[in-house]
């Protein structure tokens, strides 16, 4: 205990340190404009920022990122109330009161109770996580090797099963995730598995230039397919603070409450903050005794859902951090930031330094969500009216700004151009994997877990045969991993029977059968692919000695044998939906004629960019395709033309070449005629 209170005074020592502090305030001034522009999103920043934390020690680099992260929800609720357009995904179910208060002139008041909840919702996960720390030690140091890899199957069962019906699609994409975690050099053999010749796949696929192309290119594409002004309507002088200040307190039980629950689901694997601010701001409206108020701009529905989407932040480190578990696709982006610093998530976050673990950097999470969620909230409160006006800024002039950051923080990580093709190669399956209704969080979360689940398998394995089958703990996470799997579609087919009176009228109907046999046939493609691959990667893993091969041969033969299945299904008609990450789409509303020549256009942009920067180099392919997509492509008038490229030649030459010392490439035309 005295350890432990040691460890939680040297982790507040550690943050207030002055140059965590400017890193902390950096990330947090990263998170405002995340949070503020619809679009962006948490982890998709999250993933873009990974290639900066390189060089920083683990307390600065942690700063750095949850800065970011703790305050995205918090600005996004400004934009959900004030437009009626979320921020972030997660501040969505802030729109159903807030906006509505705004429309009748209290949209000071929502804001001042979004922020103070907000702030509630943050301290209240952020203690929970400290005093969580003590009661789970005891608990993780039980676990071995065959439990940790059941805890990593209950985390990707978790994830994949949130789509209902397209639990199947989670599990192949989680399978996908942990088949290209194979690739490289083996740990445990050094036996070279599926790098083809190309020396740059020694060391495996990258997490950063996956992520960010999986991530970052799909909603650029989106943001480019809009085509209009972040916000369209413009908003005057806010008034009213004070009184939804008053709010929070007026209805203390229910903000504390709704923390509670963010906090909690937030420790369950791949409940994600959008569940988490629908389930409170359910629970507002059922402990309401005036629930006919709600969606006409009751200020309960501001306060329940902004302390949920705070306090969830909280929950779900503790799983990343005792268990290796992501709990969320920014977890699993932060696992990854883990793995770059050289740590291990799991017991040895729970153990004092002085026997080799990492307790004062876990309590140093808690401080840093401290410090941030009290500094953002108060800078809100001063800025709320400077803070609106942001929202004015055009989706035309981040589309450039984000295109060329997102190559830039692929090649940061190992210095090599192929990771730029990466980018596009994953940027264009996650936006197929969007486009077919297929879950693309799983992909991620079973790249990032494949090397802790290979390492704890094998053990498992060479310690105790197949005996470790029929551990207790083993036997419990099993039985939790088919509950985990089945208990969605369980539900779903309950509640389908109970409102199964309430179906649709046969026009929209077959609206929604056209829509099906459209996607249908894109997935049923896609299955196709994937068993080929899986047959391909077989055969190519055949020569594999048994401790180099088991592993693949493990998820090769589980994903043939589920996307045969999916395969089956398809051809039925039966094959699911899309699960969470289809459900976070938005309708653009635009004819499909214009949707496809916008596509098209982005599309050649990306493209084009990376060829550009293949031919001439990173500086001048920058700097060039910035101005021509600025004055050609969006017909942006001179000056500011002229100052955004100034900016993004700015960041190549000024933060990632000299203040990062990435040495770019000269380019290919400029080795062909000598001139490198």
């Amino acid at each position: 205990m005295i350890e432990t209170a040691q460890a939680f005074v040297l982790g507040l020592y550690l943050v207030v340190n002055g140059t965590t502090l400017l890193y902390m305030f950096v990330g947090m001034m990263i998170g405002f404009s995340v949070g503020i522009l619809p679009g962006l999103g948490g982890p998709t920043t999250l993933a873009l920022m990974l290639p900066f934390i390189v060089k920083m020690n683990a307390v600065q680099a942690f700063a750095l990122l949850l800065g970011m992260i703790a305050v995205t929800n918090t600005t996004g609720d400004i934009t959900s109330i004030l437009f009626g357009v979320p921020g972030e995904p997660t501040c969505a179910a802030t729109i159903v009161d807030g906006h509505p208060m705004a429309k009748k002139g209290e949209a000071g008041r929502a804001l001042g109770a979004a922020l103070l909840s907000s702030l509630v919702g943050a301290l209240f996960g952020a203690f929970s996580l400290a005093l969580t720390i003590p009661i789970v030690r005891p608990l993780v140091l039980a676990f071995g090797s065959p439990e940790l890899f059941m805890v990593t199957l209950v985390g990707l069962t978790f994830v994949s099963s949130l789509g209902g019906s397209a639990l199947l699609k989670g599990l192949i994409a989680s399978g996908i995730g942990l088949f290209l975690s194979i690739v490289g050099v083996s740990p445990l053999t050094s036996v070279q598995r599926f790098t083809f010749g190309q020396l740059f796949l020694w060391d495996g696929i990258g997490l950063v230039p996956i992520t960010i192309g999986f991530f970052a290119i799909p909603e650029l594409i989106d943001l480019a397919i809009q085509g209009s002004s972040i916000a369209e309507k413009r908003v005057g002088k806010l008034g009213g603070v004070m009184e939804g200040v008053k709010d929070t307190f007026r209805h203390w039980w229910l903000t504390i409450r709704c923390s509670a629950i963010g906090t909690f689901v937030g420790i369950i694997p791949g409940m994600g903050n959008a569940v988490t601010t629908w389930l409170a701001y359910a629970h507002a409206v059922q402990s309401s005794p005036n629930q006919e108020r709600f969606g006409k701009g009751a200020v309960e529905g501001v306060l329940g859902p902004g302390a949920a989407n705070n306090s969830h932040l909280g929950g779900s480190l503790v799983t990343t951090i005792a268990f290796g578990l992501p709990a969320s696709v920014a977890m699993a982006i932060l696992l990854g930031a883990f793995l770059i610093q050289g740590i291990v998530p799991g017991p040895d976050m729970l153990v004092p330094e002085q026997a080799g673990g990492h307790l004062t950097l876990t309590y140093s999470f808690v401080w840093t969500i401290v410090f941030t969620n009290i500094a953002t909230v108060a800078i809100c409160f001063l800025f709320l009216n400077q803070l609106a006006k942001v929202t004015q800024v055009r989706g035309s002039l981040l589309i450039p700004l984000i295109l060329l950051l997102i190559y830039l923080g692929a090649f940061s990580e190992k210095n090599v151009f192929e990771d730029v093709w990466l980018v596009l190669i994953f940027g264009s399956l996650g936006w197929v994997m969007q486009r077919i209704d297929w879950p693309r969080p799983p992909l991620i979360l079973g790249l990032v877990l494949g090397p802790l689940a290979e390492n704890r398998l094998f053990l498992s394995m060479d310690n105790y045969g197949f005996e470790w089958l029929l551990r207790p703990g083993v036997l419990i996470l099993m039985v939790l991993t088919l509950a985990g799997a089945f208990y969605p579609i369980f539900q779903k087919r309950w509640r389908k029977r109970k409102w199964n009176v309430r179906e649709s009228t046969p026009r929209i109907v077959t609206d929604q059968t056209f829509e099906k046999k459209f996607r249908f046939s894109g997935s049923m493609l896609f299955s196709v692919v994937i068993v080929a691959i899986s047959i391909a990667a077989l055969w190519e893993s055949k020569r594999f000695s048994l401790k180099a091969g088991l592993f693949p041969w493990t998820i090769g033969f589980s994903l043939l044998a589920l996307s045969s299945v999916q395969f089956s299904k398809e051809l039925m008609g039966k094959g699911g939906g899309g699960g969470i990450d289809h459900l976070a789409e938005v309708s653009t509303g635009l004819p499909r004629k214009v949707v496809n020549r916008r596509t098209a256009a982005i599309l050649g942009w990306i493209i084009g960019l990376a060829l550009t920067i293949w031919l001439v180099g990173f500086s001048l392919a920058g700097v060039l395709c910035t101005f021509i997509y600025l004055k050609i492509g969006s017909r942006e008038r001179w000056p500011i033309t002229l100052i955004l490229t100034a900016i993004v030649w700015v960041i190549i030459e000024g933060m990632f070449h000299h203040l990062l010392h990435i040495p770019f490439p000269p380019g290919k035309l400029f080795e062909w005629f000598g001139l490198a």
